[in-house]
This record gives C-alpha cells, structure tokens and sequence, in this order.
C-alpha cells in the first residue's frame, strides 16, 4: 500500500503519523517537497522506531535539518522494515550524515540511501565510507552533489575494497579530483560487486583517467560507466580526462569484456582519442551504448567510427552530436552502416540521412 500526501508542513506529517499508527498503515509513504521542517522529522523518525510496515520513505525537498537527520538515524538502529530512505535535498550537513553513517553500522534492511544534495562535506563522507566497511546490506548510494572531496572518495574507495553488497554508486558533482578519482580507480580492481557508477563532473584529470582506464582492464564487474564532464570554459566542475584518457579508455576497451554502456560527453578527448575510441569497437564485443557528444571529435576521429562499423556487431547507441559532422562526414558515416545490423541509434548533428536507423 502507497500513500502520497499531498499537504505541507505540520499538518503533512500529522496526516502521516496517523496513517502509520493505523492497522492498514502504508508500506510506501511520499512527503516529498512538503516542507517539512526538522521538528516534523524528528517526530517521523519517532514513528519510524515503533512502526513495523513502511519499507519505503521519500523526505526528497525537504528542510529536516541536521537535528532529522540525526532522529531518524536512531529510528534507523531499531527499525528493522525500512528498506529504502529518500532523503535528497535535505540540509543535513556533516553531524546527520556522521549519525546515519554510525545507524549503518548496525542497520541490516536499508538497501537503497539517497544523499543527493545533503551537505555531508568530506566528514560525512568519511564516516559514511567507514560504515561501508562493515554494512552488509545497502546496495545502492546516491552521494550526488555531496561536495565529499578528495579525502572523502579516498575513503570511499578504500571501503570499497572490501564492501561486498554495493551495485550502484553516485558520485556525480562531488568534487573528487585526480587523487580521488585515481583511488578508485585502485578499487576498482579488486571490487567485485559494484556495477554502475556515477562520476560526472569531477575534475578527474588526465591522470584520474588513465588509472580509471587501466582499473578497466582488470575489473570484471561494473558494466555501466558514466563519465561526463563540462566543456572546457563552462562554469561547473569538469572531468576534462582529454585525449590521454580516451586513449587510455580505448585501450581497456579492447580487454574489458563486461562494460556496456560508457558515456564520456564532453571530455575533450579530442581527434586522436575519437580515433583510438573507434579502433577499440573493432574488437571489444560487449559495448552496447556509447556517447561521445561534444568531444572536439573532428574529421579523421569520425572516419574512424565509419571502419569500426564495418566489424563491429555488439554496438547499438552511439552519440557523436556536437562533434562538427558536415554532411558529407554523415554520409560517409550512414553510407558504412549498410552491413551493419546491430546499430539502431546514431545521434548525429545531421538529421539529412536515413538508412532505417533512429536519427536524432
């Protein structure tokens, strides 16, 4: 049973008290954007210590604060149903994020934790990946816009080493850097249970992406890799791995043998790494989807991908918009597709061509 409540403030978390204290008391409650204040979180949290029904929980929008944050981690260490927390956009800050990271110590039922957005700053961050270290039921982490820096993903990544439960992690916008990207990189080689991670936007660096790449060739677990970055003079913080890395990336391609979806838009990995990219798809036989939208990818970087058309046969997505594709490049590139019969989607800045392919 879900029940969505629609009312704000004070009088939202009235109603769901009294929803959780009925006999048919629901297993999914959404407060999202309800503004909700820490007093209100406090008082769910107390909720959550007795209630033996709800597994799921969206506070998304929120201002429960750092005193919520810090109740609901003590329901956490009792309550034994809930098995999914949202709590995006919620100011907790460092001292809620240290609280729940000390409840997973003891928590066995939370699979599924949402951060995104919560302040932890590199203290939540690092207490959260001690807590990794022995919880052994989260599956999935959204650390997104975290501001966890490098110490916290060194943290991270050391905890990863050993965590054996976690499949998805995200690290989107948070401030990682070359040392933290480098580090997980070495985590990468011995972890062996983690399948998709988020690291958008994170001042990785060339350096960042070769020990990525080369975490690749040894890691035979993680099939989703997103990898974007910002063009260079964008405000925001950038990956940037540039041509190195796709090199590098181009090198694991052809020894991975589980990644299967990688996007890279804008890196500026540049002709040489577009070429090296298209070399890799002649032989790696796993890669399902593949953007490289707005990587400086010129005239010979997209000749290249016309060859690898010709033997590639796993490839069905590839995205090479903002890449300067002058009509006759799109030509070429459509013209060598004709014995291709896995690629369904070319995203082109082109849409003039169509050999029974989705085009955008």
């Amino acid at each position: 049973m879900s029940q969505d409540i629609r009312t704000k403030g004070a009088q939202a978390v009235a109603e769901a008290l009294k929803a959780l204290k009925t006999m048919a008391s629901p297993t999914t409650l959404n407060l999202g954007w309800s503004s909700i204040g820490e007093n209100e979180g406090v008082a769910l949290a107390e909720a959550l210590k007795t209630n033996s029904t709800l597994t799921t929980l969206y506070l998304e929008g929120n201002s429960i604060g750092e005193n919520g944050g810090v109740a609901l981690a003590e329901a956490l260490k009792i309550n034994s149903i809930l098995t999914n927390l949202n709590l995006n956009s919620n100011p907790i800050g460092e001292n809620g994020s240290v609280a729940l990271a000390e409840a997973l110590k003891t928590n066995s039922t939370l699979t599924t934790l949402n951060l995104n957005s919560n302040d932890m700053g590199e203290n939540g961050s690092v207490a959260l990946a001690e807590a990794l270290k022995t919880n052994s039921t989260l599956t999935i982490l959204n650390m997104r816009w975290s501001s966890i820096g490098e110490n916290g993903s060194v943290a991270l990544a050391e905890a990863l080493k050993t965590n054996s439960t976690l499949t998805t992690l995200n690290l989107n916008n948070s401030s990682i850097g070359e040392n933290g990207g480098v580090a997980l990189a070495e985590a990468l080689e011995t972890n062996s249970t983690l399948t998709t991670l988020y690291l958008d936007s994170n001042k990785i660096g060339d350096n960042g992406g070769v020990a990525l790449a080369e975490a690749l060739k040894i890691n035979s677990t993680l099939t989703t890799l997103n990898w974007r970055g910002n063009n260079i003079g964008e405000k925001g913080r950038v990956n940037s791995i540039g041509e190195t890395g796709g090199v590098a990336l181009a090198k694991a391609l052809k020894i991975n043998s589980t990644l299967t979806t990688l996007n890279l838009e804008r890196n500026s990995i540049g002709e040489n790494g577009g070429v090296a990219l298209a070399e890799a798809l002649k032989t790696n036989s796993t890669l399902t989807t593949l953007s490289l939208e707005r990587n400086s990818i010129w005239i010979k970087g997209l000749l290249a991908f016309s060859e690898a058309f010709k033997t590639n046969s796993t490839l069905t997505t590839l995205n090479l918009e903002g890449n300067k594709t002058a009509d006759k490049i799109a030509l070429v590139l459509f013209t060598s597709l004709k014995n291709n019969s896995t690629l369904t989607t070319l995203n082109l800045d082109s849409d003039n061509f169509e050999l029974g392919l989705q085009v955008n």
